[in-house]
């Protein structure tokens, strides 16, 4: 039953949330002021707090060039351009990521569940992993541009 006790815990723990992911031991540490000073503000809110920039703000949306999407964190890469695809969210989406390059956890903030995909070596939010991407995986790794950095081959 949701009373008004129930309502602010479950709140509360969906704040919260970000925090425990960077709890986890990562490769690439860093403190919060080198973060904040590495990154602009909002790179900072997706990348350290799981915020999510507008939809069709970033210009990786549109970007299909021959090259690797890597982490704006640690410099991993983590998606290769042969497997972008036009999603229609506004987001820049891939069917599949490179092998041994991101970390999932179960997300059940906003009232739904979800899978967070985030940089495994430095913990970085990157976006969300949804069922209903195209052939082969079925994957759409819909993520924050603000997250990623284009490497052209």
């Amino acid at each position: 039953m949701m009373n008004r006790r129930t309502f602010t815990l479950s709140v509360l723990g969906s704040a919260i949330a970000p925090a425990a992911l960077y709890a986890q031991t990562f490769e690439v540490t860093r403190t919060d002021a080198q973060w904040r000073a590495m990154l602009t503000d909002l790179q900072y809110q997706v990348m350290r707090h799981e915020a999510t920039e507008r939809s069709g703000s970033s210009p990786l949306d549109k970007n299909y060039a021959a090259g690797t999407y890597v982490c704006r964190g640690c410099d991993l890469a983590l998606y290769a351009s042969e497997t972008k695809f036009d999603s229609r969210t506004g987001w820049p989406s891939f069917y599949a990521s490179l092998t041994d390059a991101i970390g999932t956890k179960e997300d059940n903030t906003l009232f739904s569940k979800r899978t967070e995909c985030h940089c495994r070596r430095c913990g970085s939010h990157l976006g969300h992993i949804f069922n209903d991407g195209p052939a082969p995986t079925g994957k759409r790794h819909c993520l924050n541009g603000a997250s990623l950095v284009f490497r052209a081959i």
